[in-house]
């Protein structure tokens, strides 16, 4: 489950990272109040307004602005808020904002330089430990240095016996150049940061950037934070930070039907049980000359309404030129299925592409009788091959 940046944020405080301060607002007139509660609390009229959506890259979308009085503060609200956001990691509609975050303006002046830091927290796939990454060259521009200067990021891999260790958050602090006051700051964060990345059963804390200010101070400007949707259930306040608005209406009205769906950008939708055979499935599929639309598994113990609903919601993105459905019957019989297919057709009316179904296991022969007898336009299949056959036939 992704989290807001004000949201990050405020877990980020709980475990005693220091952030930039703000609060969130949905209109303009709360932005101006805000804006005047945080002068009062901080002393400077200069303020930030990000806007709020789940996408990394928004100041190069015009999301984040500076404001250097109210009168400004207001218009750059007005501006931000119900706009469609475009990013690098949105899609060419945007994202629209709902709210925008007024945070104080840390980037005061000062007898130093200030610098901003990359730092994330992550599992590290290969090796399955957490690590973290961190570079001197933060900022919006990570991308590039990662693709063209991948020698100035560093990671430091923690391991589960021990946790993060005092001498690997000084050896973080080192790498970066920092020294005295900064250097203390630095692995007082980083330590800080790893134990709300355990503490909130986190997949991600991404802070692009962190800002040493100009009097040494170790400051999160940003907070990208993801949450295990596994572990939720130990963060039931964490799970109310949901906005589901940030996320694909297509998604959302899988998972209140106990869906495993993702969407995908291809041509040929999938109705599978059990995601090692949804995987494989669109591997076929791809092999085949198509391109998988979707992942969606129906699980173990699929009836004829979760059934319909799959077909449903596939059958909402346009861009679904054929549907394939690959049962294996284990835990679920395939007839059950077979009729939950059947009942799905003749309730959504006609289904205007392809459907190949290939049911196997458990009843199998019963099941494919069932689809042939129907009197439905289904193309009944046996083997995986046969099914990728006919993917490649009715897409051609």
């Amino acid at each position: 489950m992704n989290l807001h940046e004000y949201q990050g944020k405020e877990i980020l405080n709980s475990y005693g990272v220091e952030i930039q301060r703000g609060k969130v607002a949905s209109n303009p007139e709360e932005a101006i109040q805000v804006a005047k509660q945080l002068t009062e609390e901080t002393g400077t009229s200069w303020h930030v307004i990000k806007a709020q959506v789940h996408a990394g890259g928004r100041g190069k979308g015009g999301g984040v602005k500076l404001a250097k009085n109210l009168d400004e503060l207001k218009s750059h609200a007005e501006n931000i808020l119900g706009m469609q956001l475009v990013t690098p990691q949105t899609s060419a509609e945007g994202k629209t904002v709902h709210q925008v975050l007024i945070a104080e303006d840390v980037y005061y002046p000062g007898e130093s330089e200030t610098s901003e830091i990359y730092m994330s927290v992550l599992l590290n796939r290969a090796t399955g430990r957490n690590m973290i990454m961190y570079s001197t060259e933060g900022g919006m521009d990570i991308e590039e240095v990662a693709e063209k200067t991948p020698h100035l990021i560093f990671t430091e891999e923690i391991d589960p016996a021990t946790g993060l260790l005092p001498f690997q958050c000084r050896k973080v602090a080192f790498n970066l150049g920092l020294e005295g006051k900064a250097f203390k700051e630095m692995t007082k964060f980083v330590a800080c940061l790893y134990k709300a990345y355990d503490g909130a059963d986190a997949s991600l804390f991404e802070i692009n950037p962190v800002l040493k200010t100009s009097d040494d101070k170790i400051i999160a400007v940003d907070a990208k934070v993801s949450i295990d949707d596994n572990a939720l259930y130990r963060h039931k306040d964490y799970a109310e930070m949901r906005d589901v608005r940030e996320e694909d209406a297509a998604e959302v009205e899988a998972g209140e039907y106990g869906l495993n769906y993702v969407k995908l950008d291809g041509n040929v939708g999938c109705m599978v049980n059990g995601a090692g055979l949804a995987m494989a499935t669109m591997d076929i599929i791809k092999h085949a000359g198509g391109n998988p639309a979707n992942f969606l598994d129906v699980g173990g113990t699929a009836d004829a309404a979760r059934v319909e609903q799959a077909f449903r919601i596939i059958l909402k993105d346009e861009n679904v030129k054929a549907l394939l459905v690959n049962i294996f019957g284990g835990i679920v019989r395939c007839d059950r299925v077979a009729q939950g297919v059947v009942d799905a057709y003749k309730n959504i009316g006609e289904i205007n592409v392809p459907l190949i179904v290939r049911l196997q296991g458990t009843n199998a022969v019963e099941a494919k009788k069932l689809i042939d007898e129907s009197g439905l336009e289904v193309h009944s299949v046996i083997q995986l091959q046969e099914a990728a056959d006919k993917v490649a036939e009715v897409l051609a």
